[in-house]
């Protein structure tokens, strides 16, 4: 095989995603994409990789992956990482192809048929404009927010909310009620009227629903240990399923210690790159779900090796996505496959709306679960009607 054009297309509808796609020389093309900084991941693409990509004989994952390895970016989730795993996503696409079989059934076959799902209470415009994680950022509409905007309706409806999504089908969700509040302090403190408003949120969901309701909790790694430990003894009596990212994830012993002060579950990882980014974490204790995003860490190749790295220490996987189509397709063939697979993250704002627009074959989802489908490679293809803001190729 070899690769004889690299295509990136930046859709107009979702500023941030860029696809890739990789031409082959017996007509086959394989699917990937990198959210966050699509123009710039786009320009690296085709300044840096399409020259490695376009000489290399019989290009495989696992070759790639060292050979698009620069020597500058590669210890964080930045422009070369994220285009590394656009092209990662699309060579498995075309492997998956060549050989007629799902990716799942490529990693080993299913552990499970099917995985449990979780909402991320995102709204259709959620960080689609800057790679910032602000409530600038959030994208929720001044007036009418529209059907599934459910970053509005967590921070102001939550107990209805929680009972249409139950009510679906879907018995798990996430929401992030602390962010502003750590805007306003850098996340050193939190005041007692900002943490009464935050858990008024967890309480109204909780009183509607019931404990049954998977409740994870964000924090987005925006708060130092105080107000951390703050928070998630606050949270201890709601039952979290989990509290995701409370700090940096790089803050390695602040975790651990962390970790040992509390009692909730942390989850963590969607913003750490590889297994050097995971050891710590798993060495001290200080991870109880490895969150890892399967593009931004670069690639499916690195995110098995992570999430085998997870399970040697007994912990559980449950891929980041709150990014794109491909890579949730991506993310539920891995986790299917993972004997330490836990829960699938969706998001309903993006499936109903702009993920639809721009793509088919999607995982299939029903009763609150997601299977991968049976089609070649990770299944999903660019509709032909969809409106790309820029194209450009490499050959």
């Amino acid at each position: 095989m070899r690769i004889t054009a690299v295509e990136t297309v930046r859709p107009s509808i979702q500023p941030n995603l860029v696809f890739v796609l990789l031409h082959t020389d017996d007509g086959r093309t394989g699917l990937g994409e990198a959210f966050f900084g699509g123009r710039a991941v786009e320009t690296y693409l085709h300044e840096s990789a399409a020259e490695v990509l376009l000489a290399a004989v019989d290009p495989t994952p696992e070759s790639m992956a060292r050979a698009l390895a620069s020597y500058t970016g590669f210890a964080g989730a930045g422009v070369e990482t994220r285009g590394n795993g656009a092209v990662d996503l699309a060579l498995w696409d075309l492997v998956g192809q060549e050989a007629g079989l799902p990716l799942v059934r490529l990693f080993g076959g299913p552990v499970q048929e099917s995985l449990p799902t979780y909402n991320t209470c995102a709204g259709p415009g959620y960080i689609s404009t800057s790679t910032r994680q602000r409530s600038d950022n959030w994208g929720v509409p001044a007036t009418s927010p529209a059907r599934y905007d459910d970053l509005d309706a967590f921070l102001n409806r939550p107990g209805r909310l929680a009972r249409d999504l139950w009510d679906e089908g879907i018995t798990g969700m996430k929401v992030w009620p602390f962010d502003r509040a750590a805007e306003e302090t850098g996340g050193t403190d939190i005041s007692p009227a900002e943490l009464s408003r935050g858990l008024a949120v967890i309480e109204a969901i909780r009183a509607e629903v019931g404990d049954d309701m998977k409740l994870m909790v964000e924090l987005h790694g925006l708060w130092n240990r105080r107000g951390a430990t703050t928070i998630l003894q606050a949270l201890t009596e709601y039952r979290p399923y989990w509290v995701e990212d409370p700090m940096r994830p790089d803050a390695v012993d602040a975790l651990a210690a962390l970790s040992a002060d509390v009692d909730v579950p942390i989850a963590t990882g969607e913003t750490l790159v590889g297994r050097r980014g995971f050891l710590p974490l798993l060495e001290r204790g200080a991870v109880d779900v490895v969150t890892v995003d399967v593009q931004w860490t670069g690639g499916l190749t690195e995110a098995r090796k992570v999430a085998a790295l997870a399970d040697t220490y007994g912990v559980p996987v449950a891929p980041h996505d709150c990014t794109g189509p491909a890579t949730l397709a991506a993310c539920v063939h891995l986790t299917q496959s993972a004997p330490n697979g836990l829960i699938q993250e969706t998001v309903r704002a993006f499936l109903r709306t702009w993920y639809a627009e721009l793509v088919i074959g999607l995982p299939e989802i029903a009763g609150g679960r997601i299977a991968a489908t049976d089609a070649p490679g990770h299944g999903v293809r660019l509709r032909d009607d969809f409106a790309a803001v820029e194209r450009q190729v490499s050959r």
